[in-house]
């Protein structure tokens, strides 16, 4: 071996171990000239022999860390465009309110999908109250009872059921007199304070800050929803997680939201309302939040109050992850809710809230909850000003920056938002200045109880979601047509467009041209291994590892095996040191005769690859948004090699490289076969169940949930989509990724498919063995060498 490849080799290897730490810079540059000096050794007239079109590999460095950074400035970017990009979602006739209503009704109904807040409510809603308090009686003004209420919200989903499974829980400050009822309002306070708190029953919130005790005592009938908190619990032992993000993780994957169940609670509580009154929602806070888009979804809100939520919202990715919405800055953003409230009242209260960070210690996902600065908000109320100018005057929708306090809903906003609600001044009543009444407390509230009861009716129901989801995932998949081979692949593109567009999301920038980079950087005995770089999008490289079997003959055209690490992987892992999850398994495959290659993924470097699926999620995309466009550049260019034979190209991918052979040859069709190994199992259960030890719930995978599987596809439906292609499961009996009564369960769809419904069951298998989370490169070798049409070594 030429002694320059032995050095170049060397210093990739010292690359790999030193590049997640500290080096004096000194040796670093010596490093890099030294590498910088040998990288000449493969000539441009021996690349363009091999690999036409290609030119020397010059990047030095971590190139892997390279292709997230340049990911994360593309994400970054598209966050940036998104504001400009919604108008298309759009079709807003401004002819008259009603003419309004309906044009933006389709957006409506999108935004209630988004937010998970689609499912039918109880009906009729009939408010169970205790009374706990009354108001003290002065001169001629009537006082107010207090009352600790419940009301339905959502049924157990099973259709045959009719038991109520999620209830609101809250309090009602309503006048003494019915007659004195001057409006119905929903007062939501901040996930961090209570409802006793904002009604002057309970320590914390300061006597101006109380805005449903200013309601009360103007008359109004106030209901004070409890919101799901982020108070920070151990769960089962495992990662501890704010009670938002608890119910988020297995919402998240059943095309719930904590949002949309809080926004439920609150509209079911307006269907209680006597619609003869005026009905209003104010709130601070994540309630401004909540204020903010049932007011967007139901139009029998007359008037909302948004008090230190309303900003601008590309950086939502940093934010608590209770607050990832997939696919909402695609179409909206605060200004677009605000539009879908027009021609109705707004009063957008720029206080600002106290600023609180998790970083993440315990296993839940990092986030900030930032102070929103006034001139953003300034903005945002103007942006969404001009989206519906015709429909609206200025005071119709009024920004109160009478004081800028650190919280939101003072008396003066409280008093402010009335007037506008029941549309005169209310002199009458008590102005700001005055004492607060006394509230004579009967009995107390336990809302500690009342927090347990909502988190753990709440995991209930997503529970039963889960329980439901394969009924749901049958009737979704009912139009494929499996008569013949030819039907079923035509039918299956519907399928295929949805996977596409609305689980794993794509962008429509087209591929780049590839402009191959190579450089010869292994030799060993059979073959030779060459870092690939390739462009794909503006910022976005595809990177991975080639390795040519030396005995390739003059014109010969060979099966490729894509071989995929997994979480925190390198190229190198599948083919150097003999790893003990992947076994060498790519060199093993190049001495049997296979070209293979290994590409770096982007899922390393912990919450830097982490942030990503943050930053796609509102957008409507994923980590695989990108992933799937680098796998589709690197087959059109292996597809363009002369030793490849371009319909035998393969995926093998073990764990996350198991979930990459899920979703990736579903989508790019150019992969003539999958392999699935160390991570194929009932992966919706996987990421939804709270009572299943294997669940990712209980971990500090926050990534990991992708949106409304639940309803769509799981691996099977996955499968689906790779079918009639070959399509092989490789799963170690003591791999704690699942259990193998849940990876048989899965699996047998798949057989059933192949083997019952369509009549090939010879193109897929599972093969069981006697380990842990590994390749086992056994049946799965045989499996390629069947479907790839390509002897066994002799040997064997």
């Amino acid at each position: 071996m030429p002694l320059t490849l032995i050095v170049r080799q060397w210093l990739q290897q010292w690359r790999l171990q030193w590049s997640r730490v500290s080096v004096p810079a000194g040796i670093w540059f010596a490093m890099v000239g030294l590498s910088l000096c040998l990288a000449q050794d493969s000539t441009p007239s021996s690349l363009q022999r091999q690999f036409p079109g290609a030119l020397p590999l010059e990047i030095e460095g971590d190139i892997a860390s390279e292709m997230v950074d340049g990911i994360d400035r593309f994400l970054l970017g598209k966050l940036d465009q998104s504001a400009a990009a919604r108008e298309r979602h759009w079709q807003r006739d401004f002819t008259s309110p009603q003419a309004y209503a309906r044009s933006v009704q389709p957006n409506r109904d999108r935004l209630a999908r988004m937010l998970g807040a689609h499912e039918d409510r109880v009906a009729p809603v009939v408010i169970d109250r205790n009374f706990v308090a009354g108001s003290s009686v002065d001169g001629s003004l009537s006082g107010y009872r207090v009352y600790s209420v419940r009301w339905p919200v959502l049924e157990d989903p099973d259709p045959g059921r009719s038991i109520v499974s999620v209830y609101g829980e809250g309090l009602l400050l309503e006048p003494i007199e019915p007659t004195a009822v001057t409006a119905n309002v929903v007062a939501i306070p901040d996930c961090d304070q209570t409802p006793a708190q904002i009604s002057g029953m309970a320590e914390g919130v300061a006597p101006e800050l109380q805005f449903a005790r200013r309601l009360a005592e103007r008359d109004c009938r106030v209901l004070v929803p409890m919101l799901i908190s982020r108070e920070i619990k151990s769960r089962g032992g495992r990662a501890k997680l704010t009670n938002r993000e608890y119910i988020y993780r297995a919402a998240f994957e059943l095309g719930r939201h904590p949002i949309g169940y809080e926004v439920q609670m609150v509209r079911a509580a307006i269907d209680s309302f006597d619609a003869s009154r005026p009905i209003g929602v104010i709130g601070a806070g994540e309630g401004g939040r909540i204020a903010l888009a049932t007011a967007a979804l139901d139009e029998r809100v007359d008037a909302i109050c948004v008090g230190g939520s309303f900003g601008a919202s590309e950086a939502i990715w940093a934010e608590p992850i209770d607050r990832n919405v997939f696919g909402w800055l695609a179409e909206f953003g605060n200004a677009e809710t605000l539009s879908l409230v027009a021609p109705r009242k707004a009063l957008i209260n720029h206080s600002r809230t106290p600023a609180r960070s998790f970083d993440g210690s315990g296993g839940g996902a990092p986030g900030t909850i930032r102070p929103i600065d006034a001139t953003e908000g300034r903005k945002e109320v103007e942006r969404a000003r001009q989206l519906v100018r015709p429909l609206i005057k200025n005071q119709q929708w009024q920004i109160d920056e009478t004081t800028f306090r650190d919280a939101p809903c003072d008396q003066a906003t409280t008093d402010r938002f009335v007037e506008r609600l029941i549309n005169r001044p209310n002199a009458d009543r008590p102005s700001a200045d005055q004492p607060q009444r006394d509230v004579d407390v009967v009995r107390q509230v336990d809302e500690a109880a009342m927090q347990t009861r909502l988190v753990e009716q709440l995991d209930r129901h997503n529970q039963l979601l889960l329980r439901e989801s394969p009924f749901v995932r049958s009737t979704f998949m009912k139009g494929l047509n499996t008569n013949s081979i030819e039907d079923y692949v035509q039918s299956s593109q519907r399928y295929r467009q949805i996977f596409r567009d609305e689980v794993i999301g794509r962008f429509d920038d087209p591929l780049l041209p590839p402009n191959a980079r190579v450089r010869q950087t292994w030799q060993q005995p059979g073959w030779t291994g060459y870092e690939v770089v390739l462009d794909v999008f503006e910022d976005v490289i595809a990177y991975g590892v080639l390795i040519v079997p030396d005995d390739i003959g003059h014109g010969e055209k060979r099966p490729v095996v894509v071989c995929q690490h997994g979480l925190e992987g390198r190229p190198t892992d599948t083919f150097l040191g003999d790893h003990r999850a992947y076994h060498d398994f790519a060199a093993q495959l190049a001495r049997r005769g296979f070209i293979t290659f290994a590409p770096q993924n982007p899922y390393l470097f912990k919450d830097r690859f982490r942030t990503l699926q943050r930053k796609a999620n509102p957008l409507g995309k994923t980590l695989f948004s990108v992933i799937v466009p680098q796998h589709q550049q690197i087959v059109d260019w292996l597809q363009s090699l002369p030793q490849v034979d371009p319909r035998r190209i393969a995926f093998y991918g073990l764990s996350y490289g198991g979930k990459s052979a899920m979703r990736i040859p579903a989508l790019v069709t150019d992969y003539c076969l999958s392999i699935c190994s160390a991570d194929f199992n009932e992966w919706v259960l996987k990421n939804a169940s709270t009572r299943h030890p294997f669940s990712y719930v209980g971990t500090g995978e926050y990534e990991i949930f992708e949106w409304n599987l639940g309803e769509t596809f799981n691996y099977s439906e996955m499968a689906a989509l790779i079918c009639p292609r070959p399509f092989m499961v490789e799963r170690g009996h003591f791999d704690g990724v699942a259990t193998d009564q849940w990876v048989a369960y899965e699996y047998a769809k798949v057989r059933n498919l192949y083997a019952a419904r369509l009549k090939i069951g010879e193109r897929t298998e599972i093969e069981w063995f006697d380990g842990p989370h590994t390749i086992n490169g056994q049946g799965t070798f045989d499996f390629l060498h069947k479907h790839l049409n390509w002897p066994k070594p002799p040997a064997e």
